[in-house]
């Protein structure tokens, strides 16, 4: 190539947004280690030394075009999550980055449990879809400024299940999640929660995970009707809750954590709601 070489190409490739998704896969006769590793610093995809055998070019354009659509897939369920996130607290104009901020801690609680790098990820993405039911509760619950009466809250307390029913119909990982969380986010440790009065390990772990992040991030918030909790308050609150609502042991955990957990509080002080989970 006599102005650029495949280098120069690829790396211009990349800098286009019409281009840069485009997988680029060298065929070559440079066969030195540095130009290999030249070629994925421009952001191919792939290295392939000449000679060629075309069945292994033919099977390897296979494999980077199934990735490909797998990376596409994935950007479709953080589409759908970021739009049944917003679903469920689509009356509360108060929530802001709230279920993506709480989404963050409840990652970090699950790293401190000892959870495998792919299942802290995944409770990240379920997590913001925990009140997907609140789409079937009336706005005249949803926005009522005082207390709920007793009619009000046996219909309140129907938003597990409506949650649950609409996510589990679908069977990738992260909604089945996101199902079992929406169903027992609410249970408590003592089993005076609902819907079903679940007590301790009957509780799934990722529910009691949830449950502790949420209440941390919804005291920490300014509301309507309220002013955000000192961090000393909030600790406290959730200290005493420990048995009662929360599991001891989660809590101890949580605390164990809080400067990672004020961390990603002050990272969020001036985001935007997103979805992307690395």
């Amino acid at each position: 190539m006599p102005d650029m070489d495949g280098y120069t190409v690829c790396r211009q490739l990349k800098a286009d947004p019409i281009t840069e998704n485009i997988p680029v896969i060298f065929i070559s006769s440079l066969t030195e280690t540095g130009d290999e590793a030249t070629g994925f610093e421009a952001g191919g995809v792939d290295y392939i030394v000449k000679p060629i055998s075309p069945a292994i070019v033919r099977a390897r354009i296979k494999t980077h075009l199934m990735l490909v659509r797998s990376n596409q897939l994935e950007q479709s369920y953080r589409e759908a999550i970021y739009m049944l996130g917003e679903a469920g607290h689509y009356n509360d104009t108060d929530t802001g980055a709230h279920i993506w901020r709480m989404a963050a801690y409840a990652r970090a609680l699950a790293e401190a449990c000892g959870w495998p790098d792919e299942a802290c990820k995944l409770i990240e993405l379920a997590a913001p879809m925990h009140d997907s039911g609140k789409i079937g509760i009336p706005d005249s619950i949803l926005k009522k400024s005082g207390e709920l009466n007793a009619e009000e809250w046996v219909m309140m307390k129907t938003h597990p299940r409506i949650g649950y029913n609409i996510l589990s119909k679908s069977n990738a990982a992260v909604f089945q999640m996101a199902a079992e969380i929406a169903l027992r986010h609410h249970e408590r440790w003592d089993g005076s929660g609902y819907p079903d009065g679940l007590t301790g390990e009957s509780i799934p772990e990722s529910a009691r995970i949830i449950a502790i992040a949420d209440v941390f991030d919804a005291l920490s918030m300014k509301r309507p009707y309220k002013e955000a909790w000192p961090l000393q308050r909030i600790l406290e609150t959730i200290q005493e809750n420990a048995g009662s609502h929360f599991e001891p042991r989660l809590v101890d955990l949580f605390i164990a954590i809080l400067p990672k957990i004020l961390e990603i509080q002050a990272m969020w002080a001036n985001h935007e709601p997103y979805i992307g989970v690395k």
